[in-house]
């Protein structure tokens, strides 16, 4: 290689390491703030819900803002796709309010996204606080350069409470607080040691909702392509096979081959099949299989699931240390 070659591609090199920014953490919030309690997705079962919420925020010294269409019905979904987007964009130009929870998932928050919404986002950083089917909103955020919060939503607040130890953690982290978790370690545990920032959510959500819109996609190939990444993934209701299935779709997608680490939520409402033991178990023999012998730190079982008594808060586009040993699994946000 002459010496012309040599510089071009070092200026390539710069170019790309440049290029890559991480997403930024939107404001930390403080007594008094807003927070809107809405509906992107589907419609609260309990229509007490969001005043319930409302009130442990309160409770917290936040100001709530429950939206006129929170309890807003059109067939499987909170209102038409325009309404509920039309809600969210104001919910996000309102410069008074300082972060957004969804009531619940279900349905439907994918069909929102486009660029008008990511241009919002983009304006007008704010914490968006959801999990289940508000995974998708989550990587809009991200791919808008903004971090995001996994976590419990308003039906969660409003069932169990102020004081419940998990929802604590999301009050925390809405005002500042980066986590730093502790967890017991599983049979089934790989140890090692990664820093990245963390992605990912509910794995039938982000393996089917971005098949054809990549700019909207955190898990894109060319999105995570220079980044490290620490994967983290759940469900409830999914059969075995399924998801050995997407766990398939994210090998041949080019997720596998990328990511420093993975954390293994809590798969639940299954029946163990094909003779597997537990889901675990599964997803254990096919992680070691798609990684080609690549010795990356895995763990199962941590606290992120629809149990919302096991379902940290995780920061979405945060950095962080993640740390497995035959002891404990630690992940550390920075």
């Amino acid at each position: 290689m002459n010496r012309i070659s040599c510089l071009l591609l070092a200026v390539m090199t710069a170019l790309t390491v440049m290029a890559v920014k991480n997403p930024k953490a939107p404001q930390a919030l403080k007594p008094g703030d807003k927070i809107a309690i809405m509906s992107p997705a589907s419609t609260p079962g309990d229509s007490t819900a969001p005043e319930r919420a409302a009130q442990v925020l309160r409770q917290w010294g936040f100001e709530p803002v429950v939206s006129p269409l929170a309890l807003n019905k059109y067939h499987m979904y909170a209102g038409t796709v325009e309404q509920r987007r039309a809600e969210l964009l104001r919910l996000l130009r309102d410069k008074s309010i300082k972060a957004i929870i969804a009531t619940r998932g279900g349905y439907g928050s994918a069909m929102l996204i486009n660029d008008e919404l990511i241009d919002a986002m983009k304006r007008n950083p704010k914490w968006l606080v959801g999990y289940s089917d508000i995974t998708a909103l989550h990587s809009a955020e991200v791919r808008a350069g903004n971090m995001s919060l996994h976590a419990n939503m308003g039906g969660a607040l409003a069932g169990k409470g102020a004081n419940d130890s998990i929802n604590l953690l999301l009050r925390d982290a809405l005002m500042g607080e980066r986590p730093d978790y502790t967890v017991p370690a599983n049979p089934f545990n790989h140890p090692g040691h990664a820093t990245g920032i963390v992605l990912g959510g509910n794995m039938a959500v982000f393996t089917s909702n971005f098949s054809g819109s990549k700019k909207y996609d955190f898990l894109d190939r060319d999105y995570i392509k220079g980044r490290d990444i620490i994967l983290f993934f759940e469900d409830v209701g999914e059969s075995m096979a399924r998801v050995a299935s997407m766990l398939t779709q994210l090998h041949h997608k080019g997720v596998l081959g990328q990511v420093k680490g993975i954390i293994v939520g809590r798969f639940t409402d299954y029946s163990p099949a094909g003779g597997y033991e537990s889901m675990n178990q599964m997803l254990s023999e096919y992680i070691n299989l798609f990684m080609h012998g690549r010795d990356i730190p895995v763990c199962f079982d941590f606290p992120v699931s629809h149990d919302e008594s096991w379902n940290f808060p995780m920061l979405e586009g945060c950095e962080a240390t993640l740390n497995v040993t035959p002891v404990a699994t630690t992940l550390q946000f920075r």
